[in-house]
Formats: C-alpha cells, structure tokens, sequence
C-alpha cells in the first residue's frame, strides 16, 4: 500500500501559523492538477468508499477530526485520524480508502495529482479486490 504521513512546512507568527504545499517536493511528490475540498459532512458519515487506478492524492483535515481507512486490497488495512492541519496523508494509487467524520463540521482538503476522470475510479470493492489481484503496485 501507498501511503505515509507528512509535516507540511510551515511558520509559526505571533499572529497565526502557515502551512505551505508545493508540487514535486518531497512533501508533496506529485505536480498538483486539482484541488478540493469536502465539508457540510455530519458526524458518522462516511465518504470515499472507492480507489483510483493511477491517482495521487494528499488528504488534509483543515478543521474538526476524521478517520481515514486505506486497504490496499491484498489484506493490509491501515487507519488514521487527521486532525492537525499541519499534517497530510499521501494515499498512492490502487488503494481503496474510506473517509468517516468523526465531528460534524470537519474540512477535508484534497490535493489530486490528476484531473477528474471517472475511468480512473473503482467504485466497487469486489470490483476492487479482483483489480488488485492483478497489479503490483
């Protein structure tokens, strides 16, 4: 599974703290082609539930708390929970991942490495499971 967390560089001001995200460095190793972000989600709800074949992403809780499970289809499942903005998740491709709020009123801020194509998405997990049998990634 692709995956690892990383401490985004930043500033500490008297007057409030900087994180920055730059494409190709090592904090994020991809060019950047989009960016979003997810919000408005009740506690408990739970979004993503779907992997992509070739893109990148960095998942960045901006506000409140929310839980980030990974499986990477082979029998590896991981979670984390981002809470500190100053930290992303880097989820590589063929990873099936699943994104539950654990507060109402959270902000997850998504940095893609490709533009939206929905060719590129697995939406199904025995879909999913039979996909990975085939890669080796």
């Amino acid at each position: 599974m692709s995956m690892k967390m990383i401490h985004r560089p930043g500033a500490l001001p008297a007057d409030g703290s900087l994180c920055i995200a730059e494409s190709g460095s090592k904090e994020v190793p991809f060019d950047i082609k989009r960016v979003y972000y997810i919000y408005d989600v009740e506690k408990g709800i739970a979004r993503g539930q779907h992997a992509h074949k070739i893109l990148e992403q960095i998942l960045i809780c901006l506000h409140g708390e929310i839980k980030v499970t990974l499986d990477d289809g082979k029998g590896k499942i991981t979670s984390h929970i981002l809470k500190d903005p100053s930290e992303g998740l880097y989820v590589g491709p063929s990873t099936w991942r699943t994104m539950e709020w654990l507060r109402t009123g959270s902000v997850l801020l998504v940095l893609a490495s490709e533009h939206y194509d929905e060719s590129d998405y697995i939406r199904d997990y025995d879909g999913f499971i039979n996909w990975r049998k085939t890669k080796e990634i």
